[in-house]
């Protein structure tokens, strides 16, 4: 089964048996981002000096997918000029989770389960009900993050999202992180793509940087 860069990440960050989200402020923008990139990758999107423009709004016939490209050519054409690809990341971090495990669930891949915390405040879990494209997942990723086989793009895509949003522990929970984060650098910064999908990765790295400074901030103060 072939799924989007976004819903990997998303099963990265799912806890297998409780369905609980990890790390899921990081993972949200590391799945925007996917969708970005996928996007990219499909010929739809382009991004040039940190600005976004729908190059084809063909559908691609993938449903998450094509619900965000409606929703971005809808949003971009409200504005004067071309939009920031981090305001659309701002915009789509809080969203695009949602639309991913909805997929996810249609899929079979994984559960919804709903429950109350203290009887009172409503909860969603999304345990794993079909672990075989995980686990291939995780496998395709150790064999070249670790076992030094040569990424296809999509792969390399993926590895960049990773590293990107520091998700480092989520893909790689038993290695030391620091010689983990080198070796996602290293693949992160190679020749894997087109200039302008290279740039989204970038952009979407900015991004991610600006809301970490901002939260730290928010905390100390």
């Amino acid at each position: 089964m072939t799924i989007t860069l976004a819903e990997e990440i998303t099963l990265l960050s799912l806890d297998d048996e409780s369905g609980e989200a990890k790390e899921r402020q990081a993972a949200s923008w590391a799945v925007a981002g996917g969708i970005l990139l996928e996007l990219a990758l499909a010929g739809r999107v382009s991004v040039a000096d940190g600005r976004l423009a729908v190059t084809d709004a063909t559908p691609t016939g993938e449903p998450l997918l094509d619900g965000r490209l409606a929703q971005l050519e809808a949003w971009a054409g409200r504005r004067s000029k071309a939009p920031k690809v981090t305001d659309w990341l701002t915009k789509d971090q809080a969203k695009a989770p949602a639309a991913t495990v909805e997929r996810l669930c249609e899929r079979g891949l994984v559960v919804e389960e709903k429950r109350r915390v203290l009887g009172l405040f409503p909860v969603r879990r999304y345990p794993e009900a079909d672990g075989s494209v995980e686990r291939e997942l995780r496998e395709r990723l150790r064999s070249v993050v670790l076992g030094g086989a040569a990424p296809d793009e999509r792969t390399a895509g993926l590895i960049a999202l990773v590293h990107g949003a520091k998700l480092h522990r989520l893909a790689f929970p038993e290695e030391p992180r620091k010689e983990i984060a080198a070796r996602l650098e290293k693949l992160a910064e190679g020749r894997w793509a087109a200039e302008g999908v290279r740039e989204a990765i970038r952009n979407m790295q900015a991004a991610m940087a600006a809301v970490s400074v901002a939260t730290i901030v928010v905390v100390t103060s």
